[in-house]
C-alpha cells in the first residue's frame, strides 16, 4: 500500500502542476488584447498624427514627441480662437496602401493605458466610427464620435475605460442635426482613437502629455468553459483511477495479510511445530483456546496455566515479538477476517462478539487500524477478490 500511496501522490502532484499550467494558459487566452501598433498586422496599421482645431479655423498647436510603439507623447498649447477649441493626438487606421481602414472591434469591451500630463488636468478619449447612415467618406467630422473623460497627472494615472459606455458629444449631434438622444453606436467600423483636451484644459499654457501602454481588452469565455471541462474531466479520471487501483491494491494487500497472519494462531503453530517446553506450549495453547473469551486477560492466563506473569510476557515477546494485548488482538482480528470472508450471512456485530469483543465500535476501530479498512469494506473486497479468482466454466462444444 505504501508504494500505491507514493505513486498516487506523484500522480496528484503532476496533475496539479499540469492543471495549473493549463489554467494559466487558458486564462491568458480568454483575455485577448489588441494594441494600436504602427506595424502592419492583418492588413492594418495605426498611424499616429497630431490633431488640433486648425481645421475649424483655430490656432491651437500640438507637436508629437518620440514615444514607444502603441504609445504617444505630445506638447500642446490650447487657444480660444476656434468655436470648439481642441488639441490632441490620434491613431488613424490605415490599410497596406495607406488608405483609411475600418476595424471591427466589437469583441473588445475595455481600454487601458497610463496617462501622464503636466499640468494635471482631465483629458478626453474619443473614438471615430464610420456610420453608414450619416458619415461621409473622407470627412472625419461626420464620423460618429463617442468619448469620455479620464484623469491625468504628472505621476501617471492607470486608466480603465468601458468602450461600451461612451457618450456622443452634444456639439457633434448638433453639427449633424441629430437629437441629443442619439447615443447609439457600434464598434464595428472604428477609424481612429484620439486623446486630447477637455473643457477643463487651461488656455495659453504650454503643456505636455504622455499616454503609454494602450491596450484594448476582451473576454472569450469559451476558454474558461473549456478549462472547466478539462479540469473536471481530469479530476474525475484521477478519482476513477485512484479508487479502482486502491481497491485492487487493498484487496491484494489484505489477501497477503491474511496468508501471513493466519499461521500466527497458536493452535496452528502448535500443530505444525510443537514446543518442547511444556510451559510455553501450555501458555500458547491456553491463549489459543480462550482468546474468544471477552474476559481473557493476563491474570487469567497466569491462573489457568500456573505460569509466572513475567514469563508469560517474556514468552510472547521472545517467541512472537508481541505484548499480551497485541497478541490477543492479533488472534481475534485474524479470526474475524477469516469469518468475514467465510460467513457472509453473519453480521459484523455477531463476528465481533464471536471473537471476544463486547464493544463493536472498539472492534471496528481495531480492525481498521490492522487492515486499513472497515470490516464491511473488508468483506466486500474479499468477496470481489474471490469472484475475480473464480474461473468461468469451460464452454460446451457441440457434436455436430
Amino acid at each position: 500500500m505504501q508504494e500505491f500511496y507514493r505513486k498516487s501522490l506523484l500522480f496528484l502532484i503532476a496533475l496539479l502542476i499540469v492543471d495549473a499550467l493549463l489554467a494559466a494558459l487558458f486564462i491568458f487566452l480568454s483575455q485577448p488584447t489588441y494594441s494600436l501598433s504602427p506595424a502592419l498586422r492583418n492588413g492594418v496599421r495605426w498611424e499616429l498624427s497630431a490633431a488640433s482645431d486648425r481645421i475649424m479655423g483655430g490656432t491651437s498647436t500640438s507637436t508629437l514627441r518620440d514615444a514607444a510603439p502603441g504609445s504617444l507623447a505630445f506638447d500642446y498649447r490650447l487657444t480660444k480662437v476656434a468655436t470648439y477649441p481642441f488639441i490632441g493626438a490620434r491613431f488613424f487606421a490605415k490599410d497596406a496602401k495607406g488608405n483609411e481602414a475600418r476595424i471591427d472591434l466589437r469583441k473588445y469591451d475595455t481600454i487601458t493605458f497610463v496617462a501622464r500630463c503636466a499640468p494635471a488636468y482631465p483629458m478626453m478619449l474619443g473614438i471615430a466610427i464610420f456610420d453608414d447612415k450619416i458619415s461621409v467618406q473622407g470627412q472625419p467630422l461626420t464620423y460618429r464620435s463617442p468619448g469620455t473623460y479620464f484623469s491625468c497627472n504628472e505621476q501617471g494615472v492607470p486608466v480603465t475605460l468601458d468602450l461600451r459606455r461612451l457618450t456622443v458629444p452634444g456639439w457633434w449631434l448638433s453639427m449633424m442635426k441629430l437629437p441629443l438622444s442619439s447615443q447609439d453606436y457600434q464598434l464595428d467600423k472604428v477609424v481612429q482613437f484620439s486623446f486630447g483636451s477637455s473643457p477643463q484644459t487651461p488656455f495659453d499654457v504650454d503643456s505636455h502629455v504622455e499616454i503609454s501602454n494602450i491596450k484594448l481588452h476582451s473576454r472569450d469565455y469559451r476558454y474558461i468553459v473549456a478549462l472547466a471541462v478539462i479540469l473536471v474531466a481530469s479530476w474525475i479520471l484521477f478519482g476513477i483511477w485512484f479508487f479502482r487501483t486502491h481497491t485492487r491494491t487493498l484487496a491484494a494487500s489484505l489477501n497477503s495479510r491474511l496468508k501471513k497472519d493466519l499461521p500466527l494462531a497458536a493452535y496452528r503453530e502448535l500443530t505444525v511445530q510443537p514446543y518442547r517446553d511444556e510451559e510455553k506450549a501450555s501458555v500458547l495453547k491456553f491463549i489459543a483456546t480462550n482468546y474468544t473469551n471477552p474476559e481473557l486477560d493476563l491474570e487469567s492466563v497466569v491462573a489457568g496455566t500456573g505460569a509466572n506473569r513475567n514469563k508469560v510476557n517474556d514468552l510472547l515477546k521472545t517467541e512472537l515479538g508481541m505484548t499480551f494485548t497485541g497478541y490477543v488482538n492479533k488472534l481475534r482480528l485474524t479470526e474475524a477476517a477469516r469469518l468475514l470472508t467465510e460467513k457472509s450471512a453473519a453480521t459484523v456485530a455477531e463476528i465481533a462478539y464471536s471473537v471476544g469483543y463486547a464493544n463493536v465500535s472498539y472492534f471496528n476501530r481495531l480492525f481498521k487500524e490492522e487492515y486499513g479498512c472497515t470490516p464491511k469494506a473488508f468483506r466486500t473486497l474479499a468477496l470481489d477478490q474471490a469472484s475475480a479468482d473464480v474461473e468461468p466454466p469451460p464452454k460446451k462444444v457441440g457434436n455436430g
